[in-house]
C-alpha cells in the first residue's frame, strides 16, 4: 500500500500514551492502525445503513470491507 506523510495534532498525553508501547518508528503505524480501525467501522456503519433494503447483499459489503488493507501497529 502506498503512504503519504502528513501532519496530525494529536494530544500529547495521547501521544506519551502510544510511545510507551511502540518504538518511535511505531507511532505512524500505530495511529495508521487506528485511523483504518476508525474507517472500516466508519464503512461497516454505511453498510449496515445501506443494507436495510431488500437488495443489498450483506455478505457481499463484508467482503468488500474485508478487502481493505488493515495496518498493523510495529510493537516494540
Amino acid at each position: 500500500m502506498a503512504t503519504r506523510k502528513i501532519t496530525i495534532t494529536v494530544p500529547e498525553e495521547l501521544v506519551e500514551s502510544i510511545k510507551e508501547r511502540v518504538d518511535a518508528r511505531g507511532v505512524s503505524s500505530y495511529i495508521a492502525a487506528a485511523a483504518a480501525h476508525q474507517d472500516a467501522m466508519d464503512r461497516l456503519r454505511e453498510l449496515a445503513e445501506r443494507s436495510r433494503g431488500p437488495s443489498r447483499n450483506v455478505e457481499a459489503g463484508i467482503a468488500e470491507l474485508d478487502a481493505v488493507p488493515y495496518p498493523r501497529p510495529a510493537h516494540g
